[in-house]
């Protein structure tokens, strides 16, 4: 077995292990912040940060309850497993501030947004910007901007393949499109998060032929094979959620596997695709085209829930 080939299985396994691990221990800690405080037993210093089981739940397209304790889960599983796959330091800290700043504004989004005045879309937190008023959602656009910024400038080399320094123009033309990638899968993997399933599918669709390659994307996008396979039982059984944090998370590391392993080209047919696809979206529903396209909807489907079936009971601990 090749080094590079070693590698992405460890990615891979670290991203498992490590998605399962923090969503037990979220699941553990939302449990206990439940239980009272005793005064000879504080309480844990974790299950007051996250929190009872009630501030991550949420109501899914069936009006049942959901956690998106998920969400944060997956995030960390990104992280590690994205470490570890990755072939430079540069590729390391790349993905580590994209994934990391998109699951930091996604959970403020999550947790903070104003559920009685919700604004939807692009659009709409765009607008609400212009009259003067900053939406978690703008919040959330901006600084999961910036942060495929910093990560596209440090994913960018400085130098050519022939040692030369590159011209500025260049380096600042390659981070803008390299960032702007970053951000238009962030939000792109989001807007699928509507039915269960659908955004772990569309990431891993999309990092598996690069997880195949020997470039130096392929053991970030291994981990993120890793992340959504450990992800997707609870996800499809309607269980968890991944929420804005962790998919969110999910789209900016696939953007950074793409910014490492692709040309120019590649990167700015994918940023023209993933731009229009949102623009579309403002006006067509992604769900209703799904739902009347045969493949789509079968893939959709597949491994789901049958829509007469019960949810199992999960439980208030985590597995």
């Amino acid at each position: 077995m090749s080094v590079r080939a070693a590698r992405r299985l460890a990615a891979a396994g670290a991203a498992v292990g490590g998605t399962r691990l923090l969503r037990g221990a979220l699941g553990r800690a939302a449990a206990d912040s439940r239980q009272p405080a005793q005064p000879a037993q504080p309480r844990r210093r974790a299950a007051r940060l996250v929190g009872d089981a009630d501030r991550w739940t949420r109501t899914n397209h069936r009006g049942e309850p959901v956690s998106m304790l998920e969400g944060p889960a997956a995030a960390g599983g990104l992280l590690v497993g994205a470490v570890v796959g990755a072939t430079t330091a540069r590729g390391a800290v790349a993905a580590t501030v994209a994934t990391g700043g998109a699951a930091v504004f996604g959970l403020v989004d999550d947790l903070t947004e104003d559920t009685l005045t919700r604004t939807k879309g692009l659009r709409g937190h765009l607008g609400a910007l212009r009259g003067g008023t900053l939406t978690t959602g703008a919040l959330k656009i901006l600084g999961i901007g910036v942060s495929g910024l910093a990560a596209a400038a440090v994913a960018t080399p400085l130098h050519g393949v022939d040692g030369a320094r590159r011209a500025g123009a260049a380096w600042v033309g390659d981070v803008v499109v390299s960032g702007a990638l970053i951000a238009a899968f962030a939000n792109l993997v989001n807007l699928l998060d509507l039915r269960p399933g659908r955004a772990l599918k569309a990431a891993a669709l999309g990092a598996a032929p690069l997880a195949l390659t020997s470039g130096p994307g392929s053991g970030i996008a291994a981990g993120l094979l890793g992340a959504a396979a450990a992800s997707a039982g609870d996800d499809l059984a309607e269980r968890d959620m991944l929420g804005d944090g962790g998919a969110n998370a999910l789209g900016a590391l696939l953007g950074t596997a793409v910014v490492l392993g692709c040309p120019r080209p590649v990167r700015v047919a994918l940023l023209a695709g993933a731009v229009a696809l949102t623009v579309a979206s403002e006006r067509v529903s992604f769900t209703r085209v799904i739902a009347t396209t045969p493949v789509l909807r079968e893939l959709d489907d597949w491994g789901r829930r049958p829509a007469d079936e019960a949810p199992a009971d999960s439980g208030t601990s985590a597995r």
